[in-house]
């Protein structure tokens, strides 16, 4: 347990925090909500000792261990594995398959745990992190946007680990339905206080929209009172007979408590700016492949169209190539086969988060949205500004000192602004507070143009997904469905493995989950085979054909051979050039297709392991 007791926090003038005080109790799992600047990370860190306080006080009983995650990478072991072995208790130190356990939810490969840290990108290495205090099991742990660094499918794991969570959880995301589905009970900074609740994120909000309709009307009640009990007094005070009703008064009204008018908190509404489009197809798609130089293809032979007002949504694994697949959709990168077939009518929106250097660092955040488009005049770069948080002086700052989620935040900003009718969205959600996440799945939802989206938060899946691009170890393929069908048929392969009981070696097990019944299992182990036959033949007619042109060359070498021996017997130089040319020429081809069959057969067999393994894990 942990108590927070009456905690004033202040920056240059600014209250952040003015008497916050609440209480974590026993195994409760407490989400952290509150406008972003309204200092949620800023309590975790006054929690772990980071950072101090005005006046307050925090208490924990003796012992207490908090894990919080850090941002700053400081690894000094040579693998992954060893790196997050750092993390276990010492009465557990050879507890390897607890931290390849937590690894492999979080991502990581068993060829990732051999692996040095430093060899991966931040957010694996933020990943590591958080592996590092999950295996430690705290008595309090502090995630603040643990999502931002996660892929759907660990999204998914992280969530159920949490869910059986044997300790004290206080979480902060922008994801709410991540939240949700965690919390037992929600805390809101608001107004500069704290108020928690039992419930979740809906339950929060309604409870505070609640008290505020009741603190506005009895404040409007007293004020009538007030006016009502001063024009008595001011109207009798000279009537002799009166003055005992006068003074009594006189009394109440000095005793009536002044409340003041609450300050209107500001909510974010915002909309993306339409433009008209009469055709029937907004791209036809054919073949669409790409891969990165002579690299195993990211996706390969993707084949749809778009149809205006469609949303599709994008998703799948971390690091398969779906932020790939936007920028070759948005003409950044040119596919390595295929064809993109644009209606001339479309103008596209495109927000993709490594492009914030096309921002000019001497530029303020209100000129990146006022030179954005020509018709944009100052009120509206203001409140454009205001949406994207960045309220009064704020929108006055520079590019330059602006930190990476900011900017992407003027980015946003700039397509708010711009007529569009294809949306193309990469992760739009990671910077932005709860609130804004609402008012981005509002705008998106109003927007009258199509949407393709990358995006992990499964509230917005849910709520959009016409039809989903699906990325997962075999490629990309487009699902004809909504979010919830493509879970009910199957979903993320990890289902069948999240029903059964996960064992370690030394007997320990998470909470087992609802078992699939037989008629599941017999259409789930379907499906699988026929993906694994969908998947398998073309490889296996590839290396047939590889195997046949082979056979086809070595004949034809054979007679080049013949031929060859011949002519030098015979002196005949005009002969011997020509065939020469043909021998190598043949010796290239069969070379070329052996190294595709050993290629293809390599690639066959790691596939097929893959499917075995989910057929086996069926079974289980």
């Amino acid at each position: 347990m942990i108590s927070i007791e009456n905690l004033y926090k202040s920056f240059g003038g600014r209250v952040l925090f003015d008497g916050v005080s609440f209480k974590i109790n026993s195994k409760e799992r407490v989400g952290l909500v509150g406008r972003n600047g309204h200092g949620k990370s800023t309590l975790f860190r006054i929690v772990v000792g980071e950072e101090g306080t005005d006046d307050g006080a925090i208490t924990m009983p003796k012992g207490y261990r908090i894990g919080y995650v850090q941002q700053h990478i400081r690894f000094t072991e040579e693998t992954v594995l060893a790196e997050g072995m750092k993390g276990l208790m010492a009465s557990e130190k050879d507890h390897h398959w607890k931290v390849e356990k937590i690894l492999a939810g979080l991502g990581f490969s068993d060829g990732d745990m051999m692996k040095n840290p430093h060899d991966f990108s931040g957010g694996f290495q933020v990943r590591l992190n958080l592996a590092k205090v999950l295996v430690s099991e705290p008595d309090l742990l502090l995630l603040d946007e643990p999502t931002n660094y996660l892929d759907i499918t660990s999204i998914r794991w992280i969530q159920n680990f949490l869910l059986s969570w044997p300790h004290e959880l206080m979480l902060i995301t922008h994801d709410r339905g991540f939240m949700d589905r965690l919390v037992t009970h929600t805390v809101g900074i608001h107004r500069k206080k704290a108020r928690k609740i039992t419930g979740n994120t809906e339950k929060y909000y309604d409870r505070i929209a609640q008290d505020e309709e009741i603190y506005e009307k009895t404040r409007l009640n007293d004020e009538r009172r007030a006016k009502e009990i001063r024009l008595f007094i001011s109207r009798f005070r000279a009537k002799a007979r009166l003055a005992n009703m006068v003074q009594s008064r006189v009394k109440t009204l000095a005793k009536m408590e002044k409340k003041d008018k609450l300050e209107q908190a500001k909510s974010l509404e915002f909309s993306f700016r339409t433009k008209p489009f009469k055709a029937k197809q907004v791209c036809t798609v054919e073949d669409l492949s790409f891969a990165w130089g002579a690299g195993r293809p990211l996706f390969e032979g993707l084949k749809f169209s778009i149809l205006p007002g469609e949303r599709i949504c994008v998703v799948g694994k971390n690091g398969k190539g779906k932020t790939t697949l936007l920028k070759v959709l948005a003409g950044a990168l040119s596919p390595t086969s295929g064809s993109l077939t644009y209606n001339p009518q479309v103008e596209t929106g495109v927000f993709e988060q490594t492009n914030i250097q096309r921002l000019v660092d001497t530029r303020t955040v209100e000129e990146e949205i006022l030179y954005a488009q020509p018709d944009v005049d100052r009120q509206k770069a203001r409140n454009i500004c205001g949406s994207m948080m960045f309220e009064g002086d704020s929108a006055l700052k520079k590019v330059s000192v602006l930190s990476g989620g900011e900017k992407s935040r003027v980015m946003l900003g700039q397509l708010l602004v711009t007529p569009v009718n294809l949306l193309m969205l990469d992760e739009p959600t990671n910077h932005l507070d709860m609130d804004a996440c609402d008012a981005l799945l509002a705008a998106i939802d109003n927007f009258e143009g199509a949407v393709i989206m990358v995006t992990h938060n499964e509230m917005f899946l849910h709520a959009l997904a016409d039809r989903l691009i699906v990325f997962d170890d075999i490629g990309a393929r487009m699902f004809d469905g909504s979010y919830q069908d493509f879970l009910e048929k199957g979903g993320w392969g990890d289902t069948a493995a999240m029903t059964r009981r996960q064992e370690d070696p030394e007997g320990h097990h998470s909470p087992e989950l609802p078992r699939l019944t037989k008629k599941e299992l017999r259409r789930l182990r379907s499906e699988i085979i026929t993906e694994k036959s969908r998947v398998i033949k073309p490889m296996d007619d590839a290396i047939a054909r590889a195997e046949a042109e082979i056979e086809k060359n070595e004949t034809l070498l054979d007679q080049l051979n013949r031929e060859m021996v011949e002519a030098s017997e015979q002196g005949n130089g005009a002969r011997i050039g020509p065939l020469s040319q043909q021998i190598r020429s043949c010796q290239a081809i069969i070379e070329s297709r052996f190294g595709e069959m050993e290629r293809m057969d390599d690639q066959r067999q790691r596939l097929e392991k893959k499917f075995e393994k989910r057929l086996s894990e069926l079974e289980a």
